[in-house]
């Protein structure tokens, strides 16, 4: 075998090179191998492609089947959160401790808001107890307390209303006091559907004090003044 010459050994190194980035055709000619195929798509990622408010639907507001006092069959989110203003809360119709103090300050903020209520601010009650809790029994409730139009009092499958509780934060940190119905929370919780904005205040708050928390998520947030343009 010849000996190779220095300048004959680099040109051959050079062409080993190229040929792990050119395919030779049938005629010879140089064409440019296949790319690798992209990466599947990364599940983990969703959050990236999804917006803040279906996110927010997705977590919190499963498009659960419930029912009304009045025997209306909804929809938690298209029925009743979607594009709304709202207060809810959870109570049962047979609780004698805190439930009938909260419902009487919900009477007192539907008083405040007027006409508002079930125009511009509509107000939800769901049950702890939807095996007794018929929308019979809720409406029987709901005219005892003298309660309006525009607020619902809300009841469905068991399991339902149980994983809704959980996913709102209705709960106890200790789950033997979370398993007593006798001391559910009495919070009451506000939004503003379209403008993702929630909060929550104690249901034993004044009627005042509920009104004006609403409004912190009601209210459109203040422009600032618009700056003069230099002369």
């Amino acid at each position: 075998m010849p000996k190779l010459t220095r300048r004959q050994s680099l040109v051959l190194a050079g062409a080993a090179t190229a040929g792990g980035v050119l395919a030779l055709s049938g005629s010879g000619s140089a064409t440019p191998a296949a790319a690798p195929a992209a990466p599947a798509p990364d599940p983990a990622r969703k959050w990236r492609t999804i917006s803040s408010r279906d996110a927010i639907r997705e977590r919190y507001f499963p498009n659960y089947k419930l029912v009304t006092h009045e025997g209306k069959q909804v929809l938690l989110y298209d029925d009743l959160v979607k594009d709304k203003v709202m207060l809810l809360n959870f109570m049962f119709s047979s609780c004698d401790r805190i439930c009938p103090r909260v419902t009487q300050n919900l009477v007192g903020v539907q008083r405040l808001l007027g006409q508002r209520v079930g125009r511009d601010v509509f107000m939800y009650s769901f049950t702890l107890d939807p095996v007794h809790d018929t929308p019979e029994a809720l409406a029987e409730y709901a005219k005892m307390h003298r309660v309006g139009p525009g607020w619902s009092f809300i009841t469905g499958a068991p399991a339902i209303l149980e994983d809704l509780r959980r996913r709102l934060g209705f709960t106890d940190p200790d789950p033997k006091r979370d398993a007593d119905r006798e001391n559910h929370i009495g919070n009451v919780r506000y939004g503003n559907e379209t403008r993702e904005l929630w909060g929550a205040c104690p249901g034993m708050s004044t009627p005042q004090y509920i009104v004006e928390s609403l409004g912190w998520v009601e209210k459109p947030a203040p422009r600032s003044a618009p700056r003069a343009r230099p002369v």
